[in-house]
């Protein structure tokens, strides 16, 4: 939690923000170092009840909670539902190896099949792609003209976003990946090295 104390033309304002909660001792001795002032405990449990004071207007979604001795922002319960759907819609749960391989494949080889994918994957990948699908890292881009004209696949704008790139562009060039990151599967031993 920081706790930020802030001048204003006419008092005061200290701010908070806190995962986990931290403890009023916390709060003094941060501020007392921060500031190189010793605050009087009086006047930050006066600048604390303001804030908690203010929060409970229904204005704000958040409240200041005291929870095991020390304070935490927290969302107040009306808007729980909401926040759980939303994290539930927007989770990042980590990405399988599976799913990184072909995701990786989409990436760099774009627009790009299924059958193209398991060629360089060297197995099925229908699961991968739908669960890609599904968290709208890629998307259907077309079909190509090949027999039977199978669909072709891109990565999305969210795709960036997960893994915080303004454009394609900064993808690491292949070229300058680690040459054992870059194979599959384990590397034959030099004959020359081997001890007879």
């Amino acid at each position: 939690m920081y706790f930020v104390e802030q001048n204003y033309s006419t008092y005061r304002k200290f701010n908070f923000l806190a995962n986990p909660s931290i403890g009023f001792d916390e709060i003094r001795l941060t501020l007392n170092e921060c500031f190189e002032t010793n605050f009087e405990e009086a006047e930050i449990s006066s600048a604390i009840d303001e804030l908690m004071q203010r929060y409970l207007d229904e204005k704000y979604a958040i409240e200041i909670v005291e929870i095991g001795g020390g304070f935490r922002f927290m969302t107040k319960g009306a808007y729980h539902l909401t926040l759980s759907t939303f994290l539930r819609q927007n989770s990042h749960k980590k990405l399988s190896k599976a799913a990184l391989e072909t995701l990786s494949i989409i990436a760099y080889k774009q627009p790009v099949t299924k059958t193209e994918i398991e060629l360089i994957r060297g197995v099925n990948s229908d699961f991968s792609v739908q669960k890609l699908l599904d968290k709208e890292l890629i998307e259907i881009f077309g079909r190509s003209d090949g027999p039977g004209r199978p669909l072709l696949y891109n990565t999305t704008a969210k795709f960036m976003d997960y893994f915080g790139i303004k454009s394609m562009e900064e993808l690491p060039k292949l070229k300058d990946i680690e040459p054992e990151v870059n194979q599959i599967g384990e590397a034959e031993p030099d004959v020359n090295t081997i001890s007879s």
